[in-house]
């Protein structure tokens, strides 16, 4: 069957629009959702049933100020700034997220639920040793704020590690390890920046009965490529992919501009690995529907200024720029 050559070049051109057009990064998670529902694997878990498969990775550019937050679905970008914010300055306590408008985590912080995996002497809002003190005070011995005791006790020693930096106070239990300031001072040191061991965790196998719930996003690396170009792989154990993925995605991307920024260098890439990907059942049919859109370009990110101190960053240093999106799809988090 011959092609008249005019329809020829119109197939052609019809061709190589939609190869342009799926090359948008946002596909990279509406591939895996459909993948999901067409090959998961139905699984009754700690919290419901949900349709699931293990193992899967996503790249995001940051290059020229671009900042991967999803389109297809408005994404509450500044309550994830507020989330990542409150993580950098080693904040556990929900009560100054709650003062903020943030809601993430006030089904893992209410009475109900701390009673029910035995944290029965928390106060409501309390969550334990979680994101913010791993990062910023490793290890710590932490206390509870309702009756001021040591909750745990463990042999961990930082000398019992390789870690590139001086140890200074973190022999010291009371202080813990400041993970993310050494990432910093070493991402602002030439002679260190181009080091394979920038890593943060926030597992600790120590303390994971003491949080309200263990890390989801368990550990990132920072890498330095061409002289000055900042990236960011992170691993993350659980992958609630309605509620929790454009949040993960969003918050290490702006984690790696505030970075790249504080240190002086750029922003280059966010790598994504991922371990168990699940939808909740409730999930299923909006995210249906969000796969029957078209994804806009990603905004641009510009932070204002360069504070002294990585605790000092505020919500109004950041401004998104050109953020097209279709309409908020509301999902109830599961806890």
């Amino acid at each position: 069957m011959e092609i008249e050559e005019g329809k020829n070049i119109q197939v052609s051109d019809k061709i190589f629009a939609n190869i342009e057009k799926y090359k948008h990064e946002e596909y990279q998670y509406l591939n895996l959702l459909q993948n999901i529902i067409n090959n998961g694997s139905w699984e009754e878990g700690r919290n419901g049933k949900t349709k699931s498969i293990f193992g899967t990775s996503m790249r995001f550019s940051l290059k020229d100020n671009k900042i991967p937050i999803l389109t297809t679905k408005k994404t509450a970008w500044k309550t994830c700034l507020k989330e990542l914010l409150w993580f950098i300055r080693g904040e556990t306590d929900n009560r100054l997220l709650k003062e903020q408008d943030v809601h993430i985590w006030d089904g893992n912080g209410s009475r109900e639920y701390l009673d029910s995996i035995g944290l029965f002497d928390y106060e409501v809002d309390e969550l334990g040793p979680i994101y913010g003190m791993q990062w910023r005070a490793f290890n710590k011995e932490y206390i509870c704020n309702n009756k001021q005791k040591i909750i745990h006790e463990n042999s961990f020693n930082p000398k019992d590690f390789d870690f590139d930096f001086d140890l200074d106070k973190t022999e010291d239990r009371n202080y813990g390890v400041d993970q993310l300031q050494i990432i910093i001072d070493s991402l602002k040191d030439p002679k260190k920046r181009f080091s394979r061991r920038h890593i943060m965790t926030a597992w600790n196998p120590c303390q994971l009965q003491q949080m309200a719930l263990p890390p989801c996003h368990v550990l990132c690396q920072f890498s330095v490529k061409n002289g000055d170009e900042l990236s960011c792989a992170m691993y993350q154990r659980s992958c609630d992919e309605a509620c929790g993925t454009p949040f993960n995605i969003a918050s290490y991307s702006f984690l790696t501009h505030l970075i790249a920024k504080h240190c002086g260098l750029k922003a280059s890439e966010f790598v994504y690995f991922k371990g168990d990907c699940h939808i909740y059942e409730q999930h299923l049919d909006c995210l249906k529907d969000q796969l029957t859109r078209e994804p806009y370009p990603f905004p641009t990110i510009t932070i204002k200024q360069i504070r002294e101190n990585i605790n000092d960053y505020k919500v109004e240093d950041f401004e998104i720029h050109n953020y097209l999106h279709h309409p908020q799809i509301k999902f109830q988090m599961v806890v």
